[in-house]
């Protein structure tokens, strides 16, 4: 079954900003042990959501993008956490690198994904075969990724989150938020 057409043209470098929320909705499964984390897709100055919420969260959070010449599928640096709303059509590759530069500090990861993402038995090895699959929080609110509105959200969203220090079974959570 197709999805709907949206109505609104592709942005380029799928260039989708995040409202405030959907990272608000993360937070608190966030371990606590984390302190430094990286947001790979960043964007733009000025439209950076993901790490605004964080650092109003107290992290301390190093920004990166495509956009300003920072390939992230081509970095090395380590950090204790990697959170991002990664292009889609290279999120499976965003996931490998994000398990890689946080393994020597046996950190976190946070993908923001379609909430079927893990239906795919391409991507198998990313969930049910990968130790550190540790969490898929559902967002009961679709995100409106345009303003303004001219059609209804087609498509629903989850965290996927990668602990290196998983100690339980996978879980999945649904954040329902308050009735505005």
């Amino acid at each position: 079954m197709a999805q709907r057409d949206s109505g609104y043209p592709r942005k380029r470098d799928d260039a989708y900003y995040t409202p405030a929320w959907v990272t608000q909705a993360l937070i608190p499964h966030i371990p606590t042990r984390i302190s430094s984390i990286w947001e790979p897709a960043a964007g733009k100055p000025g439209k950076q959501a993901i790490a605004e919420e964080l650092m109003k969260a107290g992290y301390d959070v190093l920004c990166s993008d495509i956009g300003y010449g920072i390939d992230f599928l081509a970095e090395t640096q380590t950090r204790d956490a990697v959170i991002t709303n990664p292009p889609f059509k290279l999120a499976a590759e965003f996931i490998c690198r994000a398990l890689l530069v946080t393994e020597p500090k046996k950190g976190f990861v946070a993908m923001l994904l379609a909430t079927d993402f893990d239906h795919a038995k391409t991507r198998r090895y990313l969930f049910g075969g990968c130790k550190q699959f540790a969490k898929k929080l559902v967002l009961t609110r679709r995100i409106v990724w345009f303003e303004p509105m001219i059609s209804s959200p087609s498509s629903n969203h989850a965290w996927f989150i990668w602990d290196w220090q998983r100690k339980i079974v996978p879980s999945i959570a649904y954040y329902y938020e308050k009735e505005r």
